[in-house]
């Protein structure tokens, strides 16, 4: 039995996922921001860093996992939702503990910000971003990154969930791969005995 595209689709191309460049830009800025504005020797620089490239990196796992495992990616999927809502609160936190302003949803920093994300998925603008900006203005712009970043995966959450709802999983996958195959099989010999059986009437 031949194992194409078909059977085992060719996943991994998770770099052309929006959610997933989302998730590197803000692992781009996070990373710059801990390092510049927390003391150094302060355990909450790694956590952030650390929640950071697992909202990313569960992204890139998962949507490579998927090929053979739609369990495995949705729960990686998941994995990188919860991570990425631990920085969000990272952030508040830093916010809240040093008497910062906090934008609300509608405030119009938040929707330029908000506008200016969602054209611009380049990490490098991030990274500049931290050297000119405030420490409250850049966990502001994080804090709105971070509530797209949720959208957009649990937008491809359920999407992975539909997939997993209507394909099934690889078992499924492969048992009705085995039912085609045999079903091909059954009708290649009944077309076979039906020529011979022609050939033996006509003798």
């Amino acid at each position: 039995m031949k194992l194409d595209s078909t059977f085992i689709p060719q996943k991994g191309n998770y770099r052309h996922l929006r959610v997933y460049q989302l998730g590197n830009c803000i692992f781009a800025l996070t990373f710059a921001f801990a390092h510049r504005f927390l003391q150094k020797g302060d355990r909450t620089i790694d956590q952030m860093v650390q929640a950071a490239r697992s909202g990313k990196q569960n992204i890139a796992e998962g949507s490579v996992d998927g090929a053979t495992s739609k369990e495995m990616e949705i729960k990686l999927t998941n994995v990188a939702k919860a991570s990425m809502h631990e920085l969000l609160i990272d952030y508040e936190d830093f916010l809240m503990t040093r008497g910062l302003e906090q934008w609300e949803a509608s405030d119009e920093r938040t929707l330029q910000t908000r506008k200016y994300c969602y054209k611009h998925m380049n990490p490098k603008l991030y990274q500049e971003a931290v050297k000119n900006r405030s420490a409250g203005t850049i966990a502001n712009i994080a804090i709105t990154m971070l509530h797209q970043f949720d959208v957009m995966i649990t937008g491809l959450i359920e999407a992975q969930k539909q997939n997993f709802i209507n394909e099934g999983g690889i078992k499924e996958q492969m048992f009705r791969a085995r039912l085609q195959q045999r079903d091909k099989g059954n009708s290649s010999s009944r077309s076979s005995q039906s020529t011979r059986s022609e050939k033996d009437n006509k003798s």
